[in-house]
């Protein structure tokens, strides 16, 4: 049954101050009171917002509700001058519903699988004691991001695809303009241009001469040139930022919490669970949105067709409903069902190449230096607030 529930005219985007760790407080209060509320979206749309643990998933669970790329609404500020969009192109499968969601990402899914991830750890440990062993040369202070946080899983996602490490920083500095809720569309056209050429170049060059890495198994299938650039812009994308964030960040949340480090200290067989609770409790994406196909009612409310709605995965994974003491880092905590990696027939197709990377930066960082410190005050951190990914721009660390 329908019941009156608040309008908000703006996502909730303000954090705590004093609390880099915390999603906006409003947030909360809403999921408290009313898990489902009406938005207004920056373009004029007049949706919903749901930051309830249950109806975020039920959302995501329900093929009632699209994923389509052309009757999406973004949440985020400066989507109001977002043109009306098109169908996804060919290969864009996240922006797509079943089938044919279903059938890219059949064919990716075999790359991805738990066993294929773990055998990776091996060369994941190596790249990570390169790096560590770097930041011991170099002295006793290091600024994280760029010298550990970032390089591991670019040089890992790279080799994964096939795409020359050195290119990396090309793919970073072109892949941030489309996490920048202000950056233009110019800004974000030129980021799209420039890496979708890129990419075409070298899948015609691995369809020519296939090589031993994801895209170049990829060229023996069925998939056109046009489809294996927007999978490889995906997948790029994806693997570039995200990790790196999660390993700058966690850590950041680990050294604010010196009784859940020195938990973790003791007993390393903690670091499963420690990683399921970092992402619970840091929830470094924002917001996705679902639009309804048909009226479905959920959460009490009617939801009409055509209507989107906002997912807030920074509340649901912060609902005391599902996560007693929800506010708490606690490495002990039993984290399944957070909301880090969506749910449902999208759920993050990487997440466990995530998990293996963050599994041994964090071991092998924490074990290389048991002294480690922030360099500076925790107030000096500068936070990433301008971006649809969380994080942190520079994270100064020093050790004995």
């Amino acid at each position: 049954m329908t019941t009156s529930v608040p309008h908000l005219t703006e996502l909730p985007l303000e954090r705590p101050k004093g609390c880099p760790f915390d999603p906006p407080a409003e947030l909360g209060t809403l999921r408290d009171e009313h898990p489902l509320v009406r938005l207004t979206f920056p373009d004029g749309h007049e949706g919903w917002l749901a930051t309830g643990h249950t109806i975020a998933r039920a959302v995501l669970a329900d093929p009632r509700f699209s994923a389509r790329q052309e009757l999406m609404h973004s949440p985020l500020p400066g989507a109001a001058a977002m043109m009306e969009m098109p169908p996804a192109a060919p290969g864009m499968f996240i922006k797509m519903d079943d089938p044919e969601h279903g059938h890219y990402r059949k064919l990716l899914t075999g790359k991805f699988t738990v066993r294929r991830m773990r055998l990776l750890s091996e060369r994941v440990e190596q790249v990570t004691t390169e790096y560590l062993d770097a930041m011991e040369r170099q002295g006793t202070t290091a600024d994280l991001v760029p010298a550990f946080a970032q390089p591991i899983p670019a040089l890992m996602i790279c080799e994964l695809l096939g795409v020359p490490y050195e290119d990396h920083e090309f793919f970073r500095r072109n892949v941030m303009p489309l996490n920048l809720p202000d950056a233009s569309a110019e800004e974000q056209g030129a980021a799209i241009d420039a890496l979708g050429q890129y990419l075409y170049k070298l899948i015609v060059a691995k369809r020519a001469e296939p090589t031993d890495d994801i895209l170049g198994e990829l060229t023996t299938t069925e998939l056109t040139d046009e489809e294996l650039t927007s999978i490889a812009f995906l997948l790029l994308g994806a693997g570039l930022d995200t990790t790196a964030n999660m390993l700058a960040l966690g850590t950041f949340a680990l050294l604010q919490h010196p009784d859940q480090l020195a938990a973790l200290r003791e007993d390393p067989e903690l670091i499963d669970g420690a990683i399921e609770e970092l992402l619970r409790y840091l929830t470094i994406t924002h917001t996705g949105a679902r639009t309804a196909l048909e009226d479905v009612e959920i959460g009490g409310q009617l939801v009409k067709a055509g209507e989107a709605v906002a997912l807030s995965a920074q509340a649901a994974n912060r609902d005391p409903l599902k996560f007693p003491e929800p506010d708490r880092l606690d490495i002990r905590r039993n984290a399944a069902g957070h909301a880090s990696f969506g749910h449902g027939v999208h759920q993050c197709l990487g997440q466990q190449l995530a998990r293996v990377q963050m599994k041994v930066a964090f071991t092998g960082l924490l074990a290389r230096f048991p002294k480690l410190r922030l360099a500076v005050p925790a107030d000096e951190i500068p936070m990433r607030t301008d971006s649809d990914i969380y994080g942190v721009y520079a994270l100064p660390v020093a050790w004995s």
